[in-house]
């Protein structure tokens, strides 16, 4: 069986066509600012970062116990050293370690002098000034070098890259207060047509709530994004003009959803024909197989889709992987897993679906996965109870109980 809005087959484009012509025509944005480290994360970095200090700067203890020098340690039976003193971390012991002696030390505090081992506090007996140290004890242990994490003036960080609370706690670490980031994508959308209502106005027959919009508000909220809602524009070609010329003096990136197909009312077409370099394709995924492509002077324009899934299905395979490359952020190799599929599939040969599935994990650790409910482009409760993609290649005709598929987890599985 054929899919019957496949049977243009030859004339659509493979998602990884459409994905390497949109890359070999975008470019990363090159101007950068410099931002505190607080409010750095999920920002990409722009330059390279380097150590000013070794880490550790000092040679310290990695547990609480007993700093002594192996040079005293009794091969095979126990012994005693005298404790001399205590090095807390961030006040040394200031004596000088002599032969037969140790000090109590605590977690980052830093190593007398000639101490290089340190015992745990639970394996030596301390009277007073005498600790006995056991028959077994070994030497170098339990001791944190002077630059065993970070050496002075290497690359902390390299750039570009997203960076994670782990990232900005490294460069804390380093004493690093700011750093040098790309600057911000300007990103406008708006929905297309006179069917869409706003939230809180009463619905007449034929009329919908606009879910778009807050469809892409939310795979919009990026910290590398400041982003425009430019609300509903109708299906009016001077309105649609005006807000695309508008958009596009201001913003890097316009997004609009409706409109990408060749209906009657769908001006954007005629409307990019006249004010810029668009182009419109077909591809061959489902959901979304209209999709549109270009610029408007310097700003890069995508129209996609008027159905909510075919917004989020070519919002995740494509638009997202478009504004990473602009953002500057390094590439993403999309995560597949392999799962058994607990529920039968229908689908039709020719394009690349992408349906929605519940994935989870067996008590024997295997990943299974279930259709999350009807596939229709306008059923969003499936979209809302599933937690990823079950990718279903373009030659595929269908999916038994039992049969192995590639899935494609959502960012988060909770």
């Amino acid at each position: 069986m054929k899919d019957v809005c496949s049977l243009e087959a030859s004339g659509l484009l493979s998602v990884d066509a459409a994905l390497a012509q949109i890359q070999n025509t975008l470019s990363s944005i090159t101007e950068t600012e410099k931002l505190d480290l607080k409010h750095a994360v999920g920002r990409v970095l722009a330059t390279p970062v380097t150590a000013a200090i070794n880490l550790p700067s000092d040679r310290n203890s990695a547990m609480d116990g007993y700093a002594f020098a192996s040079g005293d340690i009794k091969t095979g039976q126990p012994f005693n050293l005298t404790l001399v003193g205590t090095s807390w971390a961030g006040r040394p012991f200031s004596g000088d370690l002599q032969p037969g002696e140790c000090v109590r030390i605590f977690t980052g505090a830093v190593l007398p002098e000639r101490a290089d081992s340190v015992i745990m506090q639970e394996q030596v007996t301390a009277e007073q000034d005498s600790v006995l140290f056991p028959a077994n004890c070994r030497p170098f242990q339990n001791v944190r070098e002077i630059g065993e994490d970070v050496k002075q003036h290497s690359v902390l960080l390299d750039a570009p890259k997203k960076l994670r609370a782990a990232d900005l706690g490294l460069l804390a670490a380093a004493g690093v207060d700011e750093v040098e980031i790309r600057r911000k994508l300007h990103i406008a959308f708006f929905s297309t047509g006179d069917e869409l209502l706003a939230l809180g106005q009463k619905l007449e027959s034929g009329q919908i709530y606009d879910s778009n919009r807050y469809i892409l508000h939310g795979l919009l909220t990026n910290p590398c994004f400041a982003v425009r809602d430019m609300g509903v524009i109708p299906d009016n070609k001077v309105l649609l003009e005006q807000a695309l010329v508008s958009a596009a003096e201001n913003n890097d990136v316009i997004i609009t959803t409706g409109g990408a197909s060749v209906g009657d009312a769908d001006y954007i077409q005629e409307i990019l024909a006249a004010c810029g370099q668009v182009s419109f394709w077909k591809i061959a995924m489902k959901p979304g197989k209209p999709l549109a492509f270009g610029n408007i002077g310097k700003c890069t324009f995508f129209g996609l889709p008027g159905n909510p899934i075919a917004v989020m299905a070519t919002f995740d395979k494509i638009v997202s992987v478009a504004l990473r490359q602009l953002s500057g952020e390094p590439a993403l190799k999309t995560l597949q897993l392999k799962a058994v599929c607990q529920s039968p599939l229908k689908k039709a040969a020719g394009r690349q679906e992408y349906q929605r599935g519940i994935l989870q994990q067996n008590t024997s650790g295997e990943f299974i996965v279930e259709s999350a409910g009807r596939q229709g482009s306008n059923i969003l409760s499936a979209m809302s109870r599933a937690n990823c993609y079950i990718v279903l290649p373009r030659e595929c005709c269908g999916v038994q109980i039992g049969e192995q598929v590639i899935v494609e987890p959502f960012e988060s599985l909770i």
